[in-house]
């Protein structure tokens, strides 16, 4: 299974990476097939409406864990009414607590910056090159490590914390087919009661101790 196939196959039904490659595969890599595999499943019917503008939608804030962690999250939708809806900030407080739980990084691979990228690959081919693997399945132990990469520190590519069986992005795209709008998680933050305090207060110490050393 090639990226050509996926590109393709993502340019004429806009599913997302995961749903592609799973509909290559049970499609035995046939293009028109796969079409139709995502079709039947929903979830080109659900990818079409990506195009739509989701300019309503919710803010929504969540404390966890008795004040020590806190998620700041914007999901979007199309219209005021699915904004008010129950099921729309059920979901949206889902996704908080996901990200609370799982602390992503970023919403989407396309966020990570590309020196993050080039500096993990540097690392996964150092690793690589430790572990004595041969040269012609390196590349592909690098991608596959690239890959993991991705779903570790990227929102969607997360498996859903309440479903594992789905990506976050899976269980969007079950939702925008369920509720019948475009719907988009645009940015979140997570707050860590403490969190780079310790280094701030190491980095302190470690310039006390050097002007008494002068």
């Amino acid at each position: 299974m090639g990226m050509a196939e996926i590109k393709e196959l993502r340019a004429r039904t806009g599913a997302g990476i995961l749903d592609c490659k799973k509909a290559l595969a049970e499609s035995g890599e046939d293009i028109d097939k796969a079409v139709d595999w995502l079709r039947a499943k929903g979830i080109a019917k659900a990818a079409k409406k990506a195009t739509r503008a989701a300019t309503e939608g919710l803010v929504h804030s969540y404390i966890h864990a008795g004040g020590k962690i806190g998620v700041l999250i914007e999901v979007n939708c199309e219209t005021d009414f699915v904004a008010k809806n129950e099921g729309f900030q059920e979901l949206v407080q889902d996704i908080a607590m996901h990200i609370a739980a799982a602390a992503p990084e970023y919403v989407s691979r396309d966020e990570v910056p590309e020196d993050a990228v080039a500096k993990e690959k540097e690392v996964q081919i150092a690793r690589v090159m430790e572990e004595g693997k041969p040269a012609h399945i390196a590349e592909k132990i690098v991608e596959g490590r690239i890959g993991k990469f991705y779903e570790d520190i990227c929102l969607l590519e997360q498996k859903f914390v309440k479903d594992d069986s789905k990506t976050v992005e899976q269980m969007l795209t079950d939702a925008v087919a369920r509720i019948g709008e475009n719907l988009k998680v645009r940015r979140f933050a997570r707050f860590v009661l403490g969190e780079g305090l310790e280094k701030k207060q190491d980095d302190f110490a470690a310039e006390v101790a050097a002007a008494a050393g002068q």
